[in-house]
């Protein structure tokens, strides 16, 4: 059996109150305000609340793996060290890069959707992913970088205010759909789309499956405590502020999708404009509850902007602490911020909303690559939870974890098959750098091959991916 070292408080770290917010405030972005239209678009109340039911049944599989191995082992810090422990090191570069690429992309959809919300009060950002509104969150992007490069344990504690300032709009909204709440409205089509029925049309397992990308995409950011785990002032707190904060989304993100189907039909929800929340709640009570509801979206943004700024940064510092890459990444400024990692993945960020010109779908591109991204790395911990529980079954309680970290393989393996190829593709692209990294680490430590036999294979697979990906891209027949 293991004996870990005994927990210390430590000065200056971030507390649980903070860590919370950063959970909530890490998810909690752009998603919730334009889930009723991309839900509506889904499926009728009944399978959103059962596709509900099952996403967060599978997020809280994973909250409870993250918080077990907080606790097991304190001394892996990152959601990548679990992959790395687990199944080797070239597993945990693997995770490491996928996770680091989910954040900056993360902060990208961000960008795209705060322009828009922007545009309610000023038209000419209204689109997201025109030349000013590029411009204006290039600004936006550095200054955060800037915040960030200050003091990653300050920029928490900013971020735990604007946890606090974004959430009144929402339960302003909430409110205000209880007391608008037709029960007759609500079960109108309950279980059949718009044009079918319970049998027929799109079935409910068909409209339950319809939904799922689109919640695993708000709960992106859960692991944000896990991830500042080594900054936290007890390791035990950043689970505890994991599961805390999925209780709170679950609530608020059930809320906030579902009782809309009791104010306007599912018909009427399904053409609304986007960002849906804005314009149900002017519908509701004036200009003004447009108004509030897009001042909210632009702070809550901002919010999961800021969260997702130390991240990335915080992510490739901790792979070169573990020698996975170059020990540039690990440098820190005098502020204890990582700063070579927090300028470049600004610098990707900005290459990426340029390109965001040629497409108009900015939005919904950068978040599904997001998840795609992130999925690959939530897969790992789900299997060295598994791994783990499985290796000390003996110990009190460790088959019931072996069964949660099951049920969230289980469920993230699901995931990616609902990501779609295409973005596993797009993925495997942006793998490609990081590998020439990876070897160049390697190189520097000694090593006699790059890779082993079974890592060349895999190696071989993405590459190939990566091919394929960029000949599609080329064909036309994947579109950005």
């Amino acid at each position: 059996m293991e004996t870990q070292p005994k927990q210390k408080g430590k000065p200056g770290g971030i507390g649980l109150t903070a860590l919370t917010a950063m959970v909530v405030t890490s998810s909690i972005g752009a998603g919730v305000f334009a889930l009723t239209s991309d839900l509506a678009t889904a499926a009728s109340p009944g399978p959103v609340l059962i596709a509900w039911g099952l996403v967060g049944f599978g997020i809280l599989m994973l909250a409870l793996s993250l918080n077990n191995l907080v606790l097991k082992r304190p001394d892996l810090e990152g959601v990548f060290a679990y992959a790395e422990e687990g199944f080797g090191q070239y597993a945990g570069f693997i995770s490491g890069w996928g996770y680091w690429l989910s954040s900056w992309m993360g902060n990208v959809a961000f960008a795209t959707v705060m322009m828009s919300a922007v545009g309610y009060f000023i038209p000419i950002f209204k689109s997201g992913n025109n030349v000013p509104a590029i411009i204006t969150a290039s600004i936006i992007s550095w200054c955060l970088t800037y915040i960030v490069n200050r003091g990653v344990e300050s920029a928490a504690i900013l971020n735990a205010i604007i946890t606090i300032c974004k959430l009144i709009p929402l339960f302003t909204f909430i409110v205000f759909s209880i007391l608008l709440f037709k029960a007759n409205v609500f079960t109108a089509h309950f279980w059949n789309n718009v044009s079918g029925n319970f049998s027929g049309g799109a079935g409910v397992g068909s409209q339950i499956k319809n939904c799922m990308m689109v919640m695993m995409w708000v709960f992106v950011g859960i692991e944000g405590a896990t991830m500042m785990s080594s900054r936290a002032k007890k390791k035990s707190d950043a689970g505890k502020a994991t599961i805390l904060g999925l209780i709170c989304l679950l609530s608020i993100y059930v809320l906030a999708s579902v009782l809309p189907y009791g104010y306007m039909t599912r018909a009427e929800l399904t053409t609304i404009h986007q960002p849906a929340m804005v314009y149900i709640f002017k519908s509701m009570v004036g200009n003004w509850g447009g108004a509030l509801i897009s001042l909210g979206l632009i702070i809550s943004t901002l919010g999961s902007w800021l969260s997702w700024t130390m991240l990335p940064a915080e992510t490739v510092m901790l792979m070169s602490k573990r020698k996975l890459l170059p020990p540039i990444f690990g440098k820190k400024n005098k502020h204890g911020a990582p700063t070579f990692s927090l300028v470049m993945s600004g610098a990707l960020i900005q290459v990426f909303l340029f390109t965001l010109l040629f497409t108009d779908r900015a939005y919904n591109f950068a978040y599904s690559l997001c998840t795609a991204a992130i999925v690959i790395c939530y897969i790992f911990v789900a299997a060295y939870q598994v791994k783990y529980s499985y290796q000390h079954l003996s110990e009190k309680g460790n088959l019931i974890q072996l069964f949660v970290g099951a049920f969230a393989f289980i469920f993230e393996c699901v995931g990616i098959y609902m990501a779609g190829l295409q973005f596993v593709l797009l993925c495997a692209i942006a793998y490609i750098p990081g590998f020439f990294l990876f070897m160049k680490t390697r190189k520097d430590a000694g090593y006699d091959k790059w890779f082993s036999r079974i890592e060349s294979i895999v190696t071989a697979a993405i590459v190939t991916g990566a091919v394929l990906g960029i000949v599609l891209l080329t064909m036309g027949r994947i579109s950005v």
